[in-house]
């Protein structure tokens, strides 16, 4: 018999932390006020930047008395954030605790082609991995699941929540990205029953897999697939082609960098995605105006961490559009649900489940001086993954060897973006060159 915590006599329990999931609206909101008021107070007692932010908006911690009230703060985006790290390097000046207390960080590419970093203290990390748990116990991973870990670890933010299922109990596979072959061979051998992946790599894998002979439902054991880091999960279409391809049921979750992994995640119902509410203050705005969108319209989401101490995040613009609901979800849950990613506000592009700006392949070429600082991105679709070539322009005179240049214009865009995109050197003057906004992006997807 389990010895497990949440083990009853009829079972495992339905919850991680039943009281605080399904606490009532009423209830939240009271929690998520008093957290806020300890956040901005932190903020701006130990963050010369936030107090200086905070003075020059004309509002304090003092001005917190409602939840209404955040609307009164100031905006911050990754522009800034990624300027305040470099203002003070290597954290940046947005901290609020001293450089011993932190145990982790996460990384993020950035324009200027250094990553921006995302601090934790160790508290911040343990309850992000408690977060963790309770979002894979909502999916159903149980002490009897084998999951395999098959996303990028490096500084990558989703490597560490495989914490997260070992606390659950489950036995974890650190396979992190490594080649099909191997993964498959470790999903022969060792016969996991949850996994973790892009939606577009779980839908190549599959394909893989029968390529080579393997019967998804037969010889493999897989019955969850959890992704993230791309949209696709929580799109129907894709989600029920992958599921029917592998015999499993798929679970979206979604995350970022700047605050902690998976934030939000299907339960067993996958109605949506619920939100980790007693961490994270959620806003859904109009792009334009600012102003909140009535509930399930769709906005630009704005988050606000509430218990991460490290680097408390205060009105986070993340450039995502999406709708949510307050309605209560059939599995009893109370905290709110996105209905998924519906797309971002600028133009980036997500490459291997790596999040990739054109001004992140600007900086590269137009360090590059054998290069004439013209570029284009083409992004095509091949066996269901989405592929990047970039077009970049050798300098007139250039006599070098075009296979060198080739070989470290790639190994630069890898050694920060961690991805290694196709690049094509093409003669001078050959991309054409716009009198205004120039259109650096081609999507041949589905073309």
């Amino acid at each position: 018999m389990s010895k497990h915590r949440l083990w009853t006599p009829n079972g495992y329990a339905p919850y991680w932390e039943e009281g605080l999931e399904t606490m009532p609206r009423e209830k939240i909101l009271e929690m998520q006020l008093g957290l806020l008021k300890e956040t901005v107070a932190l903020a701006y007692e130990k963050s010369a930047w936030y107090r200086k932010s905070f003075d020059a908006a004309g509002v304090s911690p003092a001005g917190v008395c409602g939840l209404d009230d955040l609307a009164k703060f100031p905006f911050i985006d990754k522009k800034i954030v990624r300027e305040r790290q470099e203002a003070a390097p290597p954290y940046g000046d947005m901290v609020c605790v001293p450089t011993d207390e932190i145990v982790y960080i996460s990384a993020s590419s950035g324009s200027t082609g250094v990553p921006t970093a995302s601090p934790f203290t160790w508290r911040d990390f343990e309850e992000w991995q408690e977060y963790e748990a309770r979002l894979f116990w909502s999916s159903g991973l149980r002490p009897s699941d084998t999951y395999c870990h098959s996303l990028q670890f490096t500084m990558f933010v989703g490597g560490p929540d495989v914490i997260g299922a070992m606390k659950v109990g489950a036995l974890c596979l650190w396979a992190g990205a490594i080649p099909s072959e191997r993964l498959l061979d470790i999903f022969t051998k060792w016969k996991p029953t949850a996994i973790w992946t892009t939606p577009s790599y779980a839908w190549y894998l599959g394909e893989t897999a029968q390529s080579q002979g393997i019967d998804l439902r037969k010889d493999l054991a897989v019955r969850k697939i959890i992704v993230a880091g791309e949209p696709g999960g929580s799109i129907p279409e894709t989600r029920q082609r992958i599921e029917e391809l592998w015999g499993a049921s798929l679970f979206d979750y979604y995350g970022l960098s700047d605050i902690f992994g998976a934030c939000a995640g299907m339960c067993e119902r996958r109605d949506g995605l619920h939100w980790a509410e007693d961490h994270i203050l959620v806003e859904v705005l109009d792009q334009n105006t600012g102003k909140p969108v009535a509930e399930g319209e769709r906005g630009e989401l704005v988050l606000t961490s509430l218990k991460k101490r490290a680097r408390p995040l205060i009105r986070f613009r993340t450039g995502d559009i999406v709708s949510l609901t307050t309605d209560r979800c059939g599995c009893g849950r109370t905290h709110l649900r996105l209905h998924g990613i519906h797309g971002r506000v600028d133009d980036m592009l997500i490459i291997s489940g790596v999040n990739v700006f054109p001004s992140d392949i600007e900086t590269f070429v137009r360090k590059n001086q054998d290069l004439t600082g013209e570029y284009r991105l083409v992004v095509t679709e091949e066996k269901h993954l989405a592929h990047l070539t970039v077009e970049v322009e050798h300098v007139e005179g250039y006599t070098g060897a075009v296979d060198e240049l080739t070989r470290r214009v790639v190994h630069d865009i890898f050694k920060v973006l961690g991805i290694k995109p196709r690049v094509k050197i093409l003669p001078p003057n050959t991309l054409e060159r716009a009198t205004h906004k120039a259109k650096r992006v081609l999507d041949l997807r589905g073309n």
